[in-house]
């Protein structure tokens, strides 16, 4: 079993692994910067060490520092969580070479699958359904026009590396295919620092559909069934579910065991998940894999029991994966809120500031993962979500009423947050009944 785990990351995901840790006696060092150092989950580290000023290019994202922390304090592993350097594959390789367990897959798994374009070609490979589009990465502006044509516009043009939006263009005619090629790789290039890009098949109405897997270091490799993360807006997720609402239980079941079977050839050991877009007629095609945990995992604990980074810990200390897929047996219905220090009356201005009032909700079924405390103040530097809302109840209604009975509970003053909007949601007809796709947010903001 590991001994000292140091924790590169900060925020909501840095205290769920504290208390994985602790549950299975394992030590914690948290590492933070400079606007971080009275962030409330520190005192709940066996140690803490700053590294650095508040960017995150001087803290979360220096390798160096995190590496020399995890020395000076006999750490001898790290977890990454999501974020920052979670599917870094030189930062993988450089804790190997530093004989520091890095909690996630091997360089080599990581940049496998973390490629979007060798993912693609590994996946056809385990019969999972992909995109029609490029084979390779695109260099070619005429190379690129026969693809879109054979496919058929609108096209997608996306980066090989990364994700979130950025380094992507939709393109719907063969005048602005150059241009959107030539911004993608330069947007890419800046973010990710790989120029690459490909393209695939645009669907106009989609739903992101995708599949917890985990896999070990002894060839074994289960699925935790899916999550609906259809509730986006410019690609960030607001509102996850488990299971995926009306989808047909054969093609569930076929998707499940795909993804779980690219995972296994991939020689995967540690979290990740599938991610996958379903048309109107329920086809699902694969978009990419996250090589990590993701922030959504509490809704897919909540339906099967197994509690996700309790299970990267193990696996990564060289443990068998203790379920088979037999022992997997969903139960109910589960959503989660991310709550951002956002303001959705204004655009999704970032809310920063002090928390003079923080009262979190319960009762049964009622789960929230929050670094925040009453006089907590909320940093400019970094992502906006400040907690995790999670409800599960026995069926999707119920979970909706009892999330919507939540978040009326919850109070976060005076900063500006997007519980409101989230709240609206619950008693959307459309979304009630599961009917919607990722551009579906985007449209009811822009009718009000």
């Amino acid at each position: 079993m590991l001994k000292r785990v140091l924790i590169a990351n900060r925020g909501e995901i840095a205290l769920r692994i504290i208390r994985a840790c602790r549950d299975l006696g394992i030590e914690t060092v948290c590492v933070y910067s400079k606007a971080d150092a009275a962030a409330p989950y520190l005192k709940f580290a066996d140690a803490t060490v700053c590294i650095g000023n508040p960017p995150a290019t001087e803290s979360y994202l220096d390798i160096s520092r995190i590496i020399a922390a995890a020395e000076i304090t006999g750490a001898d592993a790290i977890h990454p969580g999501y974020g920052f350097l979670a599917e870094n594959s030189h930062f993988a390789e450089v804790c190997r070479d530093c004989k520091i367990e890095f909690i996630g897959p091997s360089p080599e798994a990581m940049a496998l699958l973390g490629d979007k374009v060798s993912c693609k070609k590994m996946a056809r490979k385990a019969r999972v359904p992909t995109f029609p589009g490029s084979d390779d990465a695109i260099e070619d502006p005429e190379e690129a026009a026969k693809v879109a044509e054979k496919i058929g516009y609108p096209v997608i043009v996306k980066a090989a590396a990364g994700g979130g939006g950025r380094g992507m263009r939709i393109v719907k005619s063969r005048d602005d295919l150059e241009s959107a090629i030539d911004s993608a790789a330069q947007e890419a290039a800046a973010a990710f620092g790989n120029g690459a890009v490909y393209i695939e098949k645009f669907l106009e109405a989609a739903r992101h559909v995708e599949v917890q897997v985990l896999g070990d270091k002894h060839g074994n490799a289960i699925h935790l069934y899916e999550r609906d993360c259809s509730i986006q807006r410019r690609h960030q997720k607001l509102i996850e579910e488990a299971p995926a609402p009306v989808v047909d239980p054969k093609k569930r079941d076929d998707v499940c065991k795909s993804a779980a079977k690219l995972i296994k050839n991939a020689e995967y050991a540690g979290a990740a998940t599938v991610e996958f877009l379903l048309d109107d007629q329920q086809n699902f095609y694969m978009l990419e894999v996250n090589t990590r945990v993701q922030v959504e995992h509490p809704v897919t604990e909540m339906i099967t029991g197994v509690d996700i980074v309790k299970q990267q810990l193990l696996i990564a200390a060289g443990e068998e994966l203790a379920y088979r897929q037999r022992d997997i047996k969903p139960r109910g219905h589960a959503f989660e809120c991310r709550i951002n220090a956002e303001d959705p009356a204004r655009n999704f201005a970032p809310s920063p500031g002090p928390v003079d009032v923080f009262e979190a909700p319960g009762g049964l079924g009622v789960r929230m993962d929050t670094h925040c405390v009453p006089g907590y103040r909320v940093p400019s530097n970094y992502d906006s979500m400040i907690g995790k809302l999670i409800v599960h109840a026995e069926t999707r209604e119920d979970a909706m009423m009892r999330m919507h009975r939540a978040l009326s509970e919850l109070r976060i003053e005076p900063i500006k947050t997007t519980a409101s909007l989230q709240m609206e949601l619950m008693k959307n007809e459309s979304f009630m009944q599961g009917g919607v796709d990722i551009h579906f947010l985007e449209r009811l903001l822009a009718s009000e």
